[in-house]
């Protein structure tokens, strides 16, 4: 493929660089796994800043088209996870509808304050500690998702539990609690230092954050959850019906 820009048009640099990545990664090579030249290399192909080339490669990851890994390189992403607002699963649930293999990277239980967002949800009156898990959970690659999940103290469920398994099988089985609704809210902002680190990713990179407000088939509070996604591996869908 011919690596060369046009410094005579209109059409800025860094849009041009961006329309031939977009090219780029459509090649067979690419899509099966191929690095792609590192940013230095690239850049002096296209004659252009590194700056320049970074600003279309962030636009592609951003839009979930490339991954970007620190010390390791960037390459075409496949096909991310996608969520909806309708008929929504567990994230176990969905791992298994996009056919991919859950690993968990870091799982760790214990018992924590609730901040002031926790003890309303729960409608809790004192600050005693209440069970928290926190897992670092991906593919066989890399981690693309750190959960924070609190529970109700009315729910008897206790760090001893095999945490390995799905959660919401859990409460079902052990304690016939059947979850029903979840309550989102997506926002996005950069990783940042914590995140960026528990993800691969850099601390500018963008990461999307899904707080679940779950219920079970009674309308009490279950869950309180904080999913931090790397961006380059979630899509969002909403399914609307107008009335």
């Amino acid at each position: 493929m011919n690596l060369q820009l046009d410094p005579k048009s209109t059409i800025p640099l860094h849009l041009q660089a961006e329309d031939l990545l977009r090219e780029l990664i459509k090649q067979e090579e690419y899509r099966k796994g191929k690095l792609l030249p590192n940013e230095v290399e690239l850049s002096q192909q296209l004659n252009i800043s590194r700056n320049t080339l970074r600003q279309a490669i962030n636009k592609l990851v951003f839009e979930g088209l490339l991954i970007r890994k620190k010390g390791y390189g960037t390459k075409v992403a496949k096909k991310g996870i996608l969520s909806g607002a309708k008929n929504w699963m567990s994230f176990s649930q969905e791992m298994l509808a996009a056919g991919i293999e859950v690993r968990n990277f870091e799982l760790f239980v214990g018992l924590k304050k609730p901040n002031e967002e926790i003890s309303n949800f729960f409608e809790l009156e004192n600050e005693n500690r209440i069970l928290c898990l926190e897992r670092l959970r991906g593919n066989k690659e890399f981690p693309f998702v750190y959960f924070i999940s609190y529970f109700n103290p009315s729910i008897p469920i206790s760090s001893d539990e095999n945490f390995s398994l799905p959660l919401y099988e859990i409460l079902e089985k052990n304690y016939n609690i059947v979850v029903k609704t979840s309550k989102e809210e997506i926002s996005a902002r950069l990783a940042g230092d914590f995140i960026a680190e528990k993800l691969e990713i850099a601390p500018n990179d963008p990461i999307l954050i899904r707080k679940r407000f779950v219920y079970d088939i009674n309308d009490n509070p279950v869950e309180y959850n904080i999913g931090y996604y790397r961006a380059d591996s979630f899509t969002y869908t909403i399914e609307s019906e107008r009335k």
